[in-house]
């Protein structure tokens, strides 16, 4: 009897589990997975729950992995929602709930993929399932945590899937190869403090600001590559607190945020913020504090056997021909792409972390073919 991804993705749904609660959407998982012969373990590490499952001999040769996430964001407003957040409510042919797009149906089509897979027709080689839940958060005990142990205990993945949505409008248009990298700088600028009539007694570190933001964002990074879209800055915040026009403040502050491809690295732009930073000092006599977050690197998969295998089993079970992007914000596969060659491939996300986000039923049956056929012929 197959195992139904549309009834697994209800049942994840109805685990509360926003970040950093399991809400037993793990647990749920070990149980279905162990049933099938998975050797499943706990990967957890600070407040975050993760769930390693492999099938077959560690460490052999050939060893397909899927990653995704059960925990999601919080819902809102629940009052906004027209169906219960966590209630896993079909109508229509769609099924609704906060996680039904991003990612539970995701995790649910791998999983009932990977378990009638091993069960009908076993393979040689190893299914791995890597599941975390802290992927919409800080990120930083989730997947890293699963390669780390996977690292210590002599696990291996040769390719991997992670379920994100990656479809924009239709189901089967779009794999990602490959991710921008992403970056945050926030910005302190102390001047001196003086009466707005009298400018030369004070040191205005809003001009000081003002100056440096537009050089930053009148900068062209690049103009993009073959597989990537020119690097982006985006000034975020521009602010000093100050109420009074006869005052002139002491401090403000200011953030960017950079999206930037594999022409750079979070390094090489960090020393190009700070040499902007020292000139403006040097022209104004300002001083410029600054505080830089790298959020993940560039990377690219390049086109090959893996978005091949890919490609091929999508436009099988969708008639659709997609196409190979690097498009979007940052995902999992960050962390996956220094253990094995890693593409994305999951459901429309036109709804991901709405109120009402919801999927058609159609669409997850759809993944899990896509999934079973990948399978078959990884290992065929």
């Amino acid at each position: 009897m197959s195992t139904d991804p549309v009834k697994l993705t209800q049942d994840l749904i109805r685990c509360p589990s926003v970040t950093p609660e399991e809400g037993g959407a793990l647990v749920l998982l070990q149980e279905l997975l162990e049933r099938a012969g998975f050797d499943c373990q706990r990967a957890d590490r600070g407040e975050v729950s993760n769930l390693f499952a492999r099938w077959g001999d560690k460490g052999h040769a050939r060893s397909f992995g899927f990653n995704g996430h059960t925990d999601v964001v919080p819902v809102g407003e629940e009052a906004a929602w027209t169906r219960p957040p966590f209630g896993g409510e079909i109508h229509d042919g769609i099924l609704y709930g906060r996680g039904a797009t991003d990612m539970k149906s995701g995790v649910a089509a791998f999983a009932a993929a990977a378990v009638d897979f091993v069960t009908e027709t076993p393979p040689d080689g190893a299914v791995v399932l890597a599941i975390t839940g802290d992927e919409e958060g800080v990120s930083i005990d989730g997947t890293l945590a699963l390669l780390d142990f996977m690292a210590e205990a002599g696990e291996r993945m040769s390719a991997c899937i992670v379920g994100e949505p990656t479809c924009p409008e239709k189901m089967g248009e779009m794999i990602k190869i490959g991710r921008r990298g992403s970056m945050s700088a926030w910005i302190t600028v102390v001047g001196k403090q003086g009466h707005s009539a009298y400018p030369h007694r004070a040191n205005n570190p809003l001009h000081a600001m003002a100056r440096l933001m537009d050089r930053l964002a009148s900068h062209e990074l690049d103009r993009g590559t073959d597989h990537f879209d020119p690097s982006s800055l985006a000034v975020v915040n521009i602010d000093t607190g100050n109420s009074a026009t006869n005052v002139i403040p002491a401090r403000c502050t200011g953030a960017v945020n950079i999206r930037f491809n594999d022409i750079h690295t979070g390094a090489s732009l960090s020393d190009w913020l700070r040499a902007e930073a020292d000139r403006i000092e040097a022209e104004t006599g300002v001083t410029v504090e600054m505080e830089i977050k790298i959020s993940g690197e560039a990377f690219l998969t390049p086109p090959g056997p893996l978005s091949d295998l890919v490609a091929r089993a999508v436009e099988a079970e969708t008639g659709v021909t997609t196409v190979l992007s690097t498009t979007g914000g940052t995902s999992d596969a960050r962390f996956v792409k220094d253990h094995c060659p890693v593409v994305e491939f999951g459901l429309v996300g036109e709804t991901m972390h709405q109120v009402d986000e919801c999927v058609p039923v159609e669409q997850i049956t759809q993944l899990k073919a896509v999934y079973a056929r990948i399978l078959r012929d990884y290992f065929a």
